[in-house]
């Protein structure tokens, strides 16, 4: 499977975005690796919700995907991206993110978020083990959400809007 560099391959722009993107997800992930070494049972699946939550409409403002730079579309361009998000099949992709998007997302790691759980209970090791699964569960769901927003803008020929500035 290529991952999202890959699938940007070509297109500067694209390729900075991914980058971008990367930086702000690799940010997030170290978070909840931290909050998955807590020994505090259910800690991390919070944590791991709220970093989701903000992580996702992110990715999304990287990409020009938010629902406000999306209704700022023109209208032929807006149909564009629709279709091509129901062709990748995204659930996050030009969408506010909500508590039920987000325990949605939360299954698809489930067996690996228990498994961070019940870690939590060896010490030290198992708090290890907790910060490594929190750290890879964020991380793949990140790197997954950063490829369809390549491929949602590949297939729209969608005009990336100009990096921000950081305040």
């Amino acid at each position: 499977m290529p991952s999202s560099l890959q699938l940007a391959s070509g297109d500067p722009a694209l390729t900075e975005a991914v980058k971008r993107a990367r930086k702000l997800l690799n940010r997030r992930a170290l978070a909840g690796a931290a909050a998955g070494a807590v020994p505090v049972p259910g800690l991390d699946w919070l944590v791991d919700a709220a970093l989701i939550s903000r992580l996702m409409p992110a990715i999304n403002e990287v990409f020009g995907l938010t629902p406000e730079q999306l209704d700022r579309l023109p209208k032929h361009k807006r149909e564009q991206v629709e279709k091509a998000v129901s062709v990748v099949g995204s659930m996050v992709i030009g969408k506010f993110v909500t508590h039920e998007l987000v325990v949605r997302l939360a299954k698809t790691l489930g067996v690996r978020l228990t498994a961070s759980q019940a870690a939590k209970y060896v010490p030290l090791a198992g708090q290890a083990v907790s910060a490594v699964i929190g750290y890879t569960a964020i991380r793949y769901l990140g790197e997954e959400h950063i490829k369809d927003c390549v491929r949602v803008c590949r297939a729209a020929h969608l005009a990336l809007p100009a990096p921000q500035e950081k305040r």
